[in-house]
């Protein structure tokens, strides 16, 4: 896909190009060309969707407790929400991938959710907070209904969450406990905590396929 017609599926014309190309640029098409990855973006984009959502709900929905916001918004921004918003947008197919990677990794839920956030924040640092709103918001508004019925599938950590927030002052968090490999094909390894307990620990080709992975090991241990 051309970058002028997925500026126009955005919404949004870029003033710099070179940051919606970096959005697009997973780790093993950037060590191919010598180039920045999209990894630094999407940690940013991560923050902006989770604070937009977070300001959006809380003007929706003045009634609501904290714990049920955060379980709403859990469900707007996991990873298959993402995967839902990016597909209205083509986004999987402007992904550039390495060559190792095209043909295992296109159609990975993680790389275009990745990216998705990767998007936002190119948008973010191109025009400014307000620009980066104006896009997330739209997919909000429109999926917020299906995350308060539930209809929204859920990945594990939301699944997770969900559970440990019913019992009030428990603490859930992830922590990377260590990595492998090249840049282009690394393997990173991650832990989740209640509390300062270990429940689970996993590993995958990415930071958030790692905590998926130690929060279905989580899961199982609860019997889920």
């Amino acid at each position: 896909m051309k970058l002028l017609q997925l500026q126009k599926l955005l919404g949004y014309q870029f003033k710099d190009v070179s940051l919606l190309t970096k959005a697009l640029s997973h780790s093993s098409y950037a060590n191919e060309h010598n180039s920045q990855s999209n990894e630094r973006l999407e940690f940013l984009g991560d923050s902006i969707l989770n604070f937009t959502a977070a300001e959006f709900l809380c003007k929706k929905y003045k009634d609501i407790d904290e714990g049920d916001l955060s379980k709403i918004r859990a469900s707007l921004v996991c990873e298959q929400a993402l995967c839902i918003y990016a597909k209205e947008i083509a986004l999987t197919d402007a992904i550039m991938l390495g060559k190792g990677e095209i043909q295992s990794s296109r159609k990975k839920d993680a790389i275009t959710a990745d990216a998705f956030e990767a998007v936002i924040a190119a948008i973010y640092l191109d025009g400014g907070i307000e620009k980066a709103k104006k896009f997330v918001l739209p997919y909000l508004e429109k999926y917020v209904d299906m995350a308060v019925s539930g209809k929204v599938n859920k990945d594990n950590k939301t699944i997770l969450q969900e559970i440990i927030q019913q019992n009030k002052g428990e603490k859930l968090s992830y922590r990377i406990t260590g990595e492998t490999g090249p840049a282009h094909d690394r393997t990173f390894y991650c832990e989740v905590l209640l509390n300062s307990n270990v429940i689970g620990s996993g590993e995958g080709k990415s930071k958030k396929e790692a905590e998926q992975e130690a929060a279905s090991a989580a899961l199982a241990l609860m019997g889920l």
